[in-house]
C-alpha cells in the first residue's frame, strides 16, 4: 500500500536526540522519535470509508493485509519516522509540567489533493511521556472516541476525525472506576486524522522552561503551514495569530454549547492549536438540561469543566497560551486587547446561536431576556436538550401556550409537573408565542431551519455502552447502523427513530452510562 506521506512537523522542528524509549524529561525538542508496539493479533473492527479517500487510500487497499498492519502499529511504512509529542499542561487549574503523547504516536502525515492530514495511531504502546502508564487504550474506550469523533463532525462542529479502529488482540489492565478493582480489558488502536494534532500545552512547555529559541521555531511553523495570512516571525503575526486561535476557539465551544456536549476534560494539554475538538475521553450529551453537569468522575466535587463553565474555561485557557507566546511579543496590552474581545464576541455568538435554535431570524430585536428565562426553566424538571429543541421546531404561530407545553412534552422526564413549573412553562410560552409573531417566515420555513441546527440524534452515552457491551462479544452491527445514523444526525431517519428517545431509567446510574473516568 503506497501512502504519499510527506511529514513537516518532524522534519522542520527539533527532534530529541535520545532515541531509546524511556521515560524522562525531554529539552530543546518538540518530539520524540518511537516506534509503536507491535499488537498481538490485530483485527479490524470498523474503517470510515470517507476518511481513507481523503488520504488517498484505494478501496482495494482498505481490504488489504497491509492497512491492517499499518493502521495498528505491526507495520511502519518505509518512508514514516513515527513520533510522540512533547508538550505540558494545566491539568484542573494546576500547571503538571511535562505531559506529552503518552498514549499516541504520530505515525506520519500524508498528502493528497488538497488534504494533508497527520495520522496518529492511539493506544499504541510506550513513548518517553508515559509516565507510569503502558501507552495503551482499551476497546471500550477506543469505541467512545472513533464514534464521537464522527458523530461531531456530522454535527458541524470542529473536530479531529477517524480513520480505523482495530482491536489489538492483547489484554490490557485497566481501573476503571479508579476503585481498586482492576481487570483485563480488549486492547484497541483508533487511528486519529487531523491537520495537526498541536496544543495549548506545546507552546506552553516551550515558555516554562524559557527555551524561547524553540518556542519561536514552533510558533513560526504554526502559522507558516496552519494560519495562512498571518506574517510569519513578527510581533505583529504573533498577536494575529493569538486572535485567529481565540476566535477558532470560541467558535468551537459554541459548536459545543449548541449541540449540548459536554467535553469533560478541557485542561490546556486537550486544546487544539486548531480550536478542534481533540481528546475524546469522559465526554457526554446534556439529556437532563443541567449546566452544572459534567460527565467527569475526577471533576465530580468541583465541577469545573462543567456544560455551563465551558466558555470560561476556554477563555481561562487562552490566557494560559498568552502567557506562553508573551516572550515572543512582550507586551502585555496587545494580549489583553484579544482576551477583553472574548467576553463581547461570546455574547454576540450566544444571541446568534439561541436565535437560530428558537427559529428567530429578526436579529434586531433584543432576545436576552426570553433566552436567559428559556435556560432558567428548562432546569425547572429534568428536561432532554436534544429531544426539547427539535420538538420545539413543532410549534405553530397559532398554538396557544398550552398545546406548545403539550407538544414539547415528550421532552420532559417527568409526566405530572408541579404547578409552579407548569406555569414557568406556560409563561415562557406565552412569551415565544408573541416573539414568533413578528416573525415572518412560515411555521414551516421556521421548523426546516430550526431541525437544520438543532439534531434529532446524538452519541448519547447509553447508546455508546451498548455498542461497547456488543463489542466486547464481538459483534459489532450495532456499532455499524449507529455509525451510519450519526452521519444525518438532522435528517429524520425513520428507521432509527426508537434513538429519538430520552435516556432509559436503567442507565440513570449504569457505570459508562452517566458519568466517567479518565481511564483508557
Amino acid at each position: 500500500m503506497k501512502l504519499n506521506i510527506q511529514d513537516r512537523f518532524s522534519s522542520e522542528l527539533p527532534a530529541d536526540p535520545n532515541l531509546q524509549n524511556t521515560r524522562r524529561q525531554v529539552h530543546k525538542a518538540c518530539f520524540s522519535f518511537v516506534s509503536p508496539k507491535k499488537p498481538a493479533k490485530p483485527s479490524l473492527v470498523h474503517l470510515n470509508d470517507d476518511v481513507a479517500e481523503m488520504l488517498g487510500i484505494s478501496k482495494e487497499d482498505r481490504q488489504s493485509r497491509a492497512f491492517l498492519d499499518i493502521f495498528s502499529g505491526n507495520h511502519i511504512p518505509e518512508e514514516a519516522k513515527p513520533y510522540a509529542m512533547n508538550y505540558g499542561g494545566h491539568q484542573f487549574g494546576h500547571w503538571a509540567g511535562q505531559l506529552g503523547d503518552g498514549r499516541a504516536i504520530n505515525l506520519a502525515e500524508i498528502k493528497h489533493n488538497q488534504h494533508h492530514l497527520a495520522i496518529q495511531l492511539k493506544g499504541a504502546g510506550e513513548t518517553p511521556y508515559s509516565r507510569s502508564a503502558d501507552g495503551l487504550a482499551v476497546l471500550r474506550s477506543s469505541i467512545r472516541e472513533y464514534l464521537c469523533a464522527e458523530a461531531m463532525h456530522y454535527l458541524g462542529v470542529p473536530t479531529t476525525r477517524s480513520l480505523s479502529l482495530i482491536k489489538s488482540g492483547d489484554q490490557v489492565m485497566r481501573d476503571m472506576m479508579y476503585d481498586g478493582n482492576a481487570a483485563y480489558e480488549t486492547g484497541a488502536i483508533v487511528c486519529r486524522v487531523s491537520p495537526s494534532f498541536i496544543r495549548f500545552g506545546n507552546f506552553q512547555l516551550l515558555a516554562s522552561r524559557e527555551d524561547i529559541e524553540t518556542l519561536k521555531k514552533l510558533t513560526d511553523f504554526t502559522i507558516k503551514h496552519h494560519f495562512q495570512g498571518i506574517e510569519v516571525g513578527t510581533k505583529r503575526g504573533y498577536i494575529d495569530f493569538f486572535r485567529e486561535v481565540s476566535q477558532r476557539t470560541l467558535k468551537m465551544i459554541m459548536h459545543w454549547q449548541r449541540v449540548g456536549f459536554v467535553h469533560g476534560v478541557m485542561n490546556t494539554d486537550n486544546m487544539s492549536i486548531l480550536g478542534l475538538t481533540i481528546d475524546y475521553g469522559p465526554y457526554g450529551w446534556l439529556e437532563g438540561f443541567d449546566p452544572g453537569w459534567t460527565p467527569n468522575t475526577t471533576d465530580r466535587q468541583h465541577k469545573r469543566y462543567r456544560y455551563g463553565n465551558q466558555s470560561q474555561i476556554a477563555l481561562w485557557n487562552l490566557l494560559q497560551l498568552a502567557n506562553a507566546l508573551y516572550p515572543l511579543v512582550q507586551d502585555v496590552k496587545a494580549f489583553e486587547d484579544v482576551l477583553n474581545e472574548f467576553g463581547p464576541n461570546h455574547k454576540l455568538q450566544f444571541e446568534a446561536m439561541m436565535r437560530d435554535k428558537l427559529g428567530l431570524t429578526n436579529g434586531q430585536l433584543n432576545d436576552l431576556d426570553l433566552f436567559n428565562q428559556l435556560n432558567k426553566t428548562l432546569v425547572k424538571t429534568e428536561t432532554d436538550m436534544t429531544i426539547f429543541y427539535r420538538l420545539l421546531a413543532d410549534l405553530t404561530k397559532v398554538d396557544n401556550p398550552g398545546s406548545m407545553l403539550q407538544k414539547i412534552s415528550k421532552a420532559f422526564y417527568d409526566d405530572d409537573l408541579a404547578d409552579d413549573t407548569k406555569q414557568a412553562w406556560l409563561t415562557w410560552l406565552t412569551s415565544y408565542k408573541a416573539r414568533l409573531a413578528k416573525e415572518e417566515p412560515s411555521d414551516a420555513a421556521r421548523k426546516q431551519s430550526m431541525n437544520m441546527v438543532n439534531p434529532k440524534y446524538v452519541l448519547r452515552n447509553y447508546m455508546a455502552q451498548l455498542v461497547i457491551d456488543d463489542a466486547e462479544k464481538g459483534d459489532y452491527a450495532l456499532l455499524d447502523d449507529l455509525y451510519e445514523m450519526l452521519k444525518s444526525p438532522y435528517d429524520e431517519q425513520k428507521q432509527h427513530e426508537k434513538w429519538f428517545a430520552k435516556r432509559p431509567e436503567w442507565a440513570r446510574h449504569k457505570v459508562g452510562c452517566s458519568m466517567l473516568s479518565c481511564s483508557s
